[in-house]
Parts: C-alpha cells; sequence; structure tokens
C-alpha cells in the first residue's frame, strides 16, 4: 500500500478528504528533520506506544570494528541510533491467522 492508497482509505473509512487525511499521515509519518510525530519523539529519546498496534523506539549501537570486505582492511564503525519497532499483541495475533 502506497502514502496515496493509505490517503484514500483513510478519507473513506474517516469522511475526510484526500487531502486533508493526507495531511494526517503526513504529520504522523513524515522522516524529514522537524517533520512527522513519530520520528520528532524518536529524536527526542522516547517511545511511541500505540496500544495493540505497537511500540516505536530506538536503540542505541555501541562503536565496533569492522572489515572491508574488499580489502579486509580494518575500519571503525562508529555508534548510532536506530529505529526499532515492536508489534503489539493484537497486531501480532492478526497478522498470524
Amino acid at each position: 500500500m502506497t502514502k496515496t492508497e493509505m490517503a484514500k482509505k483513510l478519507a473513506k473509512v474517516t469522511g475526510l478528504s484526500q487531502a486533508k487525511a493526507l495531511e494526517v499521515i503526513n504529520a504522523i509519518f513524515d522522516a524529514r528533520p522537524g517533520k512527522g510525530i513519530i520520528a520528532t519523539e524518536l529524536d527526542a529519546g522516547r517511545k511511541v506506544s500505540i496500544p495493540g498496534f505497537g511500540t516505536f523506539f530506538t536503540r542505541h549501537r555501541g562503536p565496533r570494528e569492522g572489515r572491508n570486505p574488499a580489502t579486509g582492511a580494518k575500519i571503525k564503525i562508529p555508534a548510532k541510533n536506530y529505529p526499532v519497532f515492536r508489534p503489539g499483541k493484537t497486531l501480532k495475533e492478526r497478522v498470524a491467522k
């Protein structure tokens, strides 16, 4: 499903216009800096929990040493934070059917 298809379905279910539904989707899921409710909360190190659906949060991976597969040379891989989604019980059970 694309974002446009999701906006059409959201508009149909809620009675919003398709343009307004797209604005809502962008307000929640936009990943550009300073945009998107979920991304902004993750930037601040907070979790976003949607009961029954799941939780968005970040994890930290420390620095480590790796190897360049082409040359075999050792390289330093820097530490980083990355986003994680853990599905909720209701979503897992629904998809598992």
